[in-house]
C-alpha cells in the first residue's frame, strides 16, 4: 500500500510543457486562442485529447478543451490514461494526495478514488503507475485554465492491456458516468508510421472509435496490426482506456461522437519529421439534449445555505427565515422541481420533493427543507439535538419526459416516475447508483415500494424519466 498524504509532483514540466507558471499560462492561452472554437454540437460528456509535448499536440488538445463549457459546474473529472512505463495488470487510482502542476494544486477526489481502489481486484492504489506517467499530468494545466468552477479529479491509469480488465473497470465507473462528471480519455493515436500512412491509420481508428462500437474498435486495431505498416507499433497507445470508455458509452443512444481536430507530429513546424510520426485526434462525446439552466458553484452553495439556515431556524424555534429575492441570481429565481434529502451518515432521515415547476427555486428549496424534516411520514420529525449530525443533499430536476421503451432509461442518469391511475412513485437517479440495482430491479422496487402497484406494475403503468443536478453539503470528518 502506498504512503499517505503524498502529493504527486510534476515530472514533465520543462520538457513536455513550460515549467514557469507565467510562461505556461501564456502558452496555453495562446494555444486555446488559435485552436478550433467550440462546435456547440451538444453537452460534452467525454473528451478525447492527446498527451504529447505541447509543441507537437498542444494545438489539437486545445481544440478539444475549447469544446468544454467553462462555466458548467462539473463536480469531478475522471481522467482515463494508459501506462507507458509499468504493467500492473490493473487500473491504478491515485489516492494518497493531490496532483501538483506549475499552475498550482489539482485536488483529487480521495473519497471516490479510495472507493474505486478497493472495489474489486481489477483496481489498486499502487502509485507506481502515476509517478513517471505523463499522460494525466499534461491535461491538468489545460483544465486549470479552461474550467472556471472548482472541480476535483479522479486520475486512473490502466496499467494493463487485457480487454477483460477494461470491461471490469468500466463496470465500476458506470455509476459515475453522469452529466455532473466529465470523462477525459488521454490518448495519442498511431505511433511511428510514415506521415501519409499515419493519416490513413488514424482515420480508420477514429472512425471505428466514433462508431461507438466495441467490436468495430477492436476489429480496426487488429486490422491495422495485420497490415504490417512500416514503423507502426500501435494504432492508439491508450486503447485499453479507450475500450473502457466505450463500455460506458456503447448502450447510450443519446450520445454522439464528434471529431473536432486532427494532426500528427509531422505537422509540427519546429520539429516535424514525416518519416515516423505520432497521430493526435480531438474527439468529443456529446449528449444531444437541452441542458436547462446552469447552476454555478455559488448558486449551489446559496441553495445549501438556504436549506441549512431554514432547517436550523425552523427546528429550533419554529421560525422560517425571510428571504431576499434581489440578492439571488437569475438561476435561483428560475422555476424548477427539486428534492431536499436529509441523511445521518449514509442513512436516510427525510426526503420530500416536488416535480411542479411553479415556484422560484430558492423558495421551493426552503419549503422542502421544512417538509423533509417534519412531514416525511416514514420518520418522526427532526429534533434539535439531531441537527449537527444531519447532512443536506439537494437535487434540482429537469422536466419529466414520458418514455415508450424502458431501454431509454440510463441507470444513474435518469430518475423515474411511475404512474398508474391515482397511484404514483418516483426514484431519484442516485438510487440506482447507491443500490446497484439493474434496470428491472429499479423499476420493480419503484412500482412496488413507492407506487404500491406491485413488482410488475410498471409493465402497465406510464413511465416518465427526468434528470437531477445533485449537490450536497461537505461532510465533516
Amino acid at each position: 500500500m502506498q504512503a499517505r498524504n503524498k502529493d504527486r509532483q510534476p515530472v514533465v514540466a520543462g520538457t513536455f510543457y513550460p515549467a514557469n507558471p507565467v510562461e505556461l499560462s501564456k502558452t496555453i492561452n495562446g494555444l486555446l486562442a488559435n485552436a478550433k472554437p467550440a462546435s456547440n454540437k451538444g453537452f460534452v460528456r467525454a473528451l478525447v485529447v492527446p498527451h504529447a509535448g505541447y509543441v507537437f499536440s498542444g494545438s489539437v488538445a486545445a481544440s478539444g478543451f475549447n469544446q468544454i463549457d467553462p462555466n458548467y459546474p462539473y463536480q469531478n473529472i475522471f481522467i482515463l490514461a494508459s501506462s507507458h512505463r509499468v504493467s500492473l495488470g490493473k487500473a491504478s487510482v491515485y489516492t494518497s494526495g493531490d496532483y501538483i502542476t506549475p499552475l498550482g494544486r489539482v485536488e483529487v477526489n480521495k473519497e471516490i478514488s479510495k472507493k474505486l481502489a478497493t472495489s474489486n481486484d481489477f483496481f489498486t492504489d499502487d502509485p507506481e503507475a502515476h509517478m513517471e506517467e505523463h499522460s494525466i499530468e499534461v491535461q491538468l494545466p489545460f483544465l486549470q485554465t479552461v474550467i472556471k468552477n472548482p472541480f476535483k479529479i479522479v486520475p486512473i491509469v490502466l496499467a494493463s492491456q487485457v480487454t477483460s480488465v477494461s470491461e471490469a473497470v468500466a463496470e465500476e465507473l458506470k455509476p459515475y458516468f453522469t452529466p455532473e462528471n466529465l470523462f477525459i480519455l488521454s490518448a495519442d493515436f498511431s505511433h511511428y508510421p510514415p506521415y501519409e500512412q499515419a493519416i490513413q491509420v488514424d482515420q480508420a481508428t477514429a472512425e471505428a472509435f466514433c462508431s461507438n462500437s466495441i467490436d468495430d474498435f477492436l476489429a480496426v486495431l487488429k486490422s491495422n496490426e495485420q497490415k504490417r505498416i512500416p514503423g507502426l507499433v500501435t494504432s492508439m497507445c491508450a486503447w485499453p482506456s479507450g475500450l473502457t470508455l466505450l463500455h460506458l458509452t456503447t448502450h447510450n443512444r443519446a450520445l454522439e461522437f464528434v471529431r473536432i481536430d486532427y494532426q500528427n507530429s509531422g505537422d509540427s513546424k519546429l520539429y516535424g519529421d514525416k518519416s515516423g510520426v505520432v497521430g493526435y485526434h480531438a474527439i468529443t462525446i456529446v449528449e444531444k439534449q437541452e441542458k436547462g439552466f446552469i447552476l454555478t458553484q455559488d448558486d449551489r452553495e446559496e441553495l445549501l445555505r438556504i436549506a441549512r439556515n431554514t432547517l436550523e431556524s425552523y427546528i429550533r424555534r419554529r421560525e422560517t427565515p425571510s428571504l431576499t429575492p434581489k440578492q439571488y441570481s437569475p438561476n435561483l429565481k428560475t422555476k424548477a422541481g427539486a428534492f431536499v434529502t436529509l441523511k445521518v451518515g449514509e442513512k436516510l432521515r427525510g426526503c420530500i420533493g416536488s416535480f411542479e415547476a411553479d415556484r422560484p427555486l430558492y423558495q421551493l428549496v426552503q419549503q422542502l427543507a421544512i417538509a423533509s424534516s417534519t412531514q416525511d411520514n416514514r420518520f418522526l420529525p427532526v429534533q434539535p439535538k439531531e441537527l449537527s449530525d444531519i447532512h443536506i443533499e439537494i437535487s434540482v430536476l429537469t422536466p419529466m419526459r414520458k418514455i415508450k421503451d424502458i431501454n431509454e432509461i440510463v441507470l444513474g442518469k435518469h430518475g423515474i416516475y411511475i404512474k398508474e391511475g391515482f397511484q404514483s412513485g418516483t426514484f431519484l437517479p442516485q438510487v440506482a447508483r447507491e443500490t446497484g440495482w439493474n434496470l428491472e430491479e429499479f423499476l420493480g422496487h419503484c412500482a412496488r415500494d413507492k407506487a404500491g402497484i406491485g413488482w410488475d406494475g410498471w409493465k402497465q403503468a406510464e413511465i416518465y424519466v427526468y434528470e437531477a443536478l445533485e449537490f450536497q453539503e461537505k461532510r465533516l470528518p
